[in-house]
């Protein structure tokens, strides 16, 4: 792959993964404003013992704390270069190795940019803590699997 495919499927990848967060934004988004409707269309408490009111504030404030950490994530995905090339594996990188294809940015799962599958894995998860800092060549055992690194940028 040339250098300037690489950084075009960096491109594509990020774009993928925004666009699946901003996806996720709007649905947490729709959640906390139903939740909060909810309790407004309820009115105040009937008697101390109706907690239903209070039942729908709490899924609408948790509903905004998962608002607030899937912001933070698209902030995330914005910091990423896509021109910048990587030779280990950390935050940014596109790492291809005989089992999968990763992508270290956030929590995101499959991904499908132009016409491959990559996992968008967060640098908190034990596989990335296995691949940090190794290079195209590379090989670990990770769970009992060898793994080689064929490919990062």
């Amino acid at each position: 792959m040339t250098p300037n495919e690489k950084i075009t499927l960096k491109i594509k990848l990020i774009e993928a993964c925004k666009l699946k967060q901003m996806d996720t934004i709007a649905n947490l988004r729709r959640e906390m404003d139903e939740h909060q409707q909810m309790a407004n269309d309820y009115g105040p408490p009937r008697d101390r013992y109706d907690a239903f009111r209070s039942q729908m504030l709490r899924r609408r404030d948790i509903f905004a704390e998962q608002l607030q950490k899937a912001n933070e994530e698209l902030i995330m995905l914005d910091k990423i270069n896509p021109k910048e090339t990587k030779t280990k594996v950390e935050f940014g990188a596109i790492v291809y190795t005989d089992k999968q294809t990763l992508f270290i940015s956030t929590s995101l799962g499959k991904i499908e940019a132009g016409d491959q599958t990559f996992f968008a894995v967060s640098p908190a998860v034990p596989i990335f803590k296995v691949l940090q800092g190794l290079k195209t060549g590379d090989s670990v055992v990770f769970n009992g699997n060898k793994i080689v690194i064929t490919d990062v940028f």
